[in-house]
């Protein structure tokens, strides 16, 4: 299992100790270090099931600086995801993938019942 973070990010510490309190084995993965990638955040929103719009941190400075909000619904599908692949503060985090399971930003009763 993936387990991609803001190790600053405090809902981030939360799932990873959420995740250690469970016992469950994964691999870090710093999203600023290490940004994922336009194939790889393509094939998790495929599995995800999830609208495009979830995959951003719209609560992130760097989202608000951009104005992203007025210009996210005139780009498509692919220019969002190259936009995404660009900066690792762009993606809602933290973001874990195991599998076909994509889960996007950390609400327990979601993890507890996918993980």
């Amino acid at each position: 299992m993936l387990f991609i973070c803001y190790p600053k990010c405090s809902t981030c510490q939360k799932a990873r100790k959420w995740l250690d309190e469970q016992g469950i084995d994964y691999t870090e993965r710093h999203i600023v270090d290490d940004n994922p990638t336009y194939e790889e955040l393509k094939e998790w929103h495929a599995k995800s099931g999830l609208p495009l719009k979830k995959f951003f941190n719209t609560s992130g400075l760097l989202y608000k600086e951009m104005q992203l909000k007025d210009k996210l619904p005139g780009m498509s599908e692919d220019e969002q995801l190259k936009l995404l692949a660009t900066k690792g503060m762009l993606v809602k985090r933290p973001l874990v993938v195991d599998g076909d399971t994509v889960l996007v930003g950390f609400k327990e009763a979601q993890w507890a019942e996918n993980l």
